[in-house]
């Protein structure tokens, strides 16, 4: 599983549009109504990667198995719904049990396509989510911190710790400001974590505009870029509608030759998720062999042995070495003999940290 993303937004921006989109399916109504989508829907994707591609070439795969990336379309919300107006208490349940936010936004003109707030405007749309988020965080820290202080005070060095997590996070909020603008250290980074506040979650804003303005963007996309670049956050410009027309083409020729008919050289799938790995940080390595080539997904830092559990909790637990091959070197060598001749396969062991497109072989015993 590469990561989990919660595709969240006001009601009618296009988020189940997309979510049926990305994951080809109609799994949720996509309906002019607020709140048409009432339980969240689960929907996995291949994550498209060319050098998983010419790994299996290089190797006669026979079959090829790409890493996965699983979105949860989440009911929409509505202002007040820290205080449980809309599907307030659902959306924010559902919401913390993602890894990362895609935030939809509309960018579109549409009169036929109704909007809660009266007008599209996709900054104050975001200003009124993240409001309605800080607000839900806030509530759950004030009521969690007073029984940690206590805990603190009994001399509790677990407590101590959260505290000093806690304590400036809450400081953020009541200045109205996002958990996931707090600087932290690797193990206060765990601690934030555990609190599951859904601020600290790292964002993607998804302007999603209409056809004509799909390969360029508008004027509401660009200031969604501006908004997000001030958040720190990541942005990207899709079309949820060509994405539902692209959905339907089973030939990829017919795939391609419609995109480029558009000016777009790639799907917005495409794109969303290579901003949503850059999001969380995420890398790609590969098995490659005659019976399948496959991707795996770890985070950036990850050591070998993780990467071997990620295939299997056996091989962390017996590591020994992982014979390793560079992509580029794979590719350039013609397969993992001509690497091996070219003395391009290295053995690395239990320290070595995982770099992106690494194609490993792991050697265990257990």
């Amino acid at each position: 599983m590469g990561f989990n993303c919660g595709i969240v937004g006001l009601p009618n921006v296009g988020k189940s549009t997309l979510f049926n989109a990305l994951t080809a399916t109609a799994a949720a109504e996509a309906a002019n109504y607020p709140f048409c989508t009432i339980e969240p829907n689960v929907g996995r994707v291949a994550v498209p990667d060319r050098r998983l591609e010419h790994c299996a070439e290089l190797a006669k795969s026979q079959k090829l198995i790409p890493t996965q990336l699983e979105f949860v379309d989440i009911a929409g919300l509505v202002r007040g719904a820290s205080r449980g107006e809309g599907l307030g208490n659902q959306f924010l349940a559902h919401i913390r049990e993602v890894d990362a936010v895609a935030h939809v936004l509309r960018c579109f003109e549409d009169s036929n396509v109704t909007h809660v707030e009266g007008g599209v405007d996709p900054v104050r749309d975001a200003e009124t989510v993240e409001t309605e988020l800080m607000l839900a965080d806030l509530d759950s820290l004030e009521r969690r911190v007073v029984a940690t202080q206590k805990k603190a005070r009994g001399n509790d060095k677990e407590a101590k710790a959260q505290l000093e997590v806690m304590e400036p996070a809450l400081a953020l909020l009541r200045d109205g400001k996002p958990a996931r603008g707090l600087a932290v250290s690797a193990e206060q980074r765990k601690i934030l974590d555990g609190l599951n506040l859904i601020t600290a979650k790292p964002v993607l804003y998804v302007a999603n505009v209409d056809e004509a303005n799909a390969a360029t963007g508008n004027e509401l996309s660009a200031a969604v870029a501006r908004f997000a670049a001030a958040q720190g956050a990541g942005s990207v410009v899709i079309s949820a509608a060509i994405e539902a027309e692209v959905a339907q083409l089973a030939d990829e020729a017919e795939k391609a030759e419609f995109l480029e008919a558009l000016g777009l050289a790639e799907t917005g799938l495409t794109r969303v998720i290579r901003s949503g790995y850059g999001l969380l940080g995420l890398v790609t390595f590969f098995t490659v062999g005659p019976k399948e080539a496959r991707a795996w997904t770890v985070h950036a830092g990850a050591k070998a042995p993780q990467a071997a559990g990620a295939i299997h909790t056996d091989f962390e637990k017996g590591f020994i070495r992982a014979e390793t091959i560079a992509y580029e070197d794979f590719v350039a060598c013609g397969g993992e003999q001509g690497a091996k001749e070219a003395g391009k396969m290295r053995l690395e062991g239990s320290e070595y940290v995982v770099r992106d497109g690494d194609i490993f072989h792991f050697r265990f015993n257990v």
